[in-house]
């Protein structure tokens, strides 16, 4: 069993109020596969990089079985390059600047061992990447999950909506949800949400947690209250390699198998903000993982007296 993450592997240049990490590790590719090796291996990724990429963080990423034979390196060009500045309340950034250098031109090739994982993640990336991904599929995979984000809502609508159409689960934040389902209450952008395919929708709210949507089921995974957030960069993502991974192991896709799956995709987006970059994820143990999804049990766990 795999799973397959398609999405960046990159630099940041990231400030907010606790520092300023310049020219570090990140892409969406990058924070899922970490994420989700955790939970499966080999976790596949598709992906274009420079040859500026340090071989140092390859092989980390091949030390924890994440299978690199999808990433295209093109010599003489760099990788894709995206700086930002949190406001002090880290639920606002603004973009200082974005590089798409390989990016820009990229067309995914899945090796041949790729084409026929049952577990597939399509990272933000533009809906027309995606689509070419899954047609290079040998075989539908069991799941396919999407990440998207509201610039393609604005740019690239009729083609997000054909790959919405392909898909099983879908992950996107709150703001993202209202516009693309043109409802603001969030069970009716489900409910619409659900008409364009996707049958499993997870609405991210940050530091407010997540619901999770199956038919007329609902769940909502509390976030997990922390003294310090350094850097909330990539913890979508890591919520979704934590979300894919443990799915993958267990492929058990039924709404309480699920909503487990929602808390450990929280516990491990909880670890990804604690430090800059992939510093946190590349550092934790089976142990540090149990005691963390016991936290979020015993956020919720009462007895209910009448």
């Amino acid at each position: 069993m795999s799973l397959l993450a398609v999405g960046t592997v990159a630099f940041d240049d990231i400030q907010t109020p606790y520092g300023h990490a310049e020219k570090v590790v990140g892409g969406a590719a990058t924070y899922i596969a970490l994420s989700a090796s955790y939970f499966i291996r080999p976790v596949q990724i598709v992906s274009v990089i420079g040859d500026d990429f340090p071989a140092s963080t390859l092989d980390e990423l091949r030390s924890r079985g994440v299978d690199l034979d999808g990433i295209q390196v093109k010599a003489g060009e760099k990788s894709f390059f995206w700086a930002g500045k949190y406001h002090e309340d880290l639920n606002h950034r603004d973009t200082l600047d974005t590089q798409l250098n390989v990016l820009a031109d990229f067309d995914p090739h899945l090796p041949d061992n790729f084409r026929g994982s049952d577990f597939l993640m399509l990272g933000n990336l533009t809906p027309a990447v995606q689509m070419r991904v899954i047609e290079q599929m040998s075989k539908r995979p069991k799941v396919i999950a999407l990440d998207t984000m509201n610039f393609w809502m604005d740019s690239a609508l009729s083609s997000l909506q054909e790959v919405l159409q392909q898909v099983d689960i879908l992950t996107i934040n709150d703001e993202e949800a209202r516009q693309l389902s043109g409802e603001y209450s969030l069970v009716k952008a489900a409910k619409n949400i659900h008409r364009m395919g996707p049958k499993i929708l997870v609405i991210k709210k940050g530091e407010h947690g997540a619901i999770l949507f199956q038919d007329d089921q609902v769940f909502f995974a509390p976030a997990l209250p922390l003294a310090e957030v350094f850097d909330p960069t990539g913890a979508g993502d890591t919520f979704a390699g934590g979300f894919m991974g443990y799915l993958a192991k267990t492929q058990d896709l039924s709404f309480d198998n699920l909503k487990r799956a929602v808390i450990y995709g929280s516990a491990m987006a909880s670890f990804c903000v604690e430090k800059f970059s992939v510093d946190r994820l590349v550092e934790l143990s089976e142990k540090d993982i149990r005691d963390r999804v016991q936290q979020f049990v015993q956020l919720v766990r009462f007895d209910a007296k009448l």
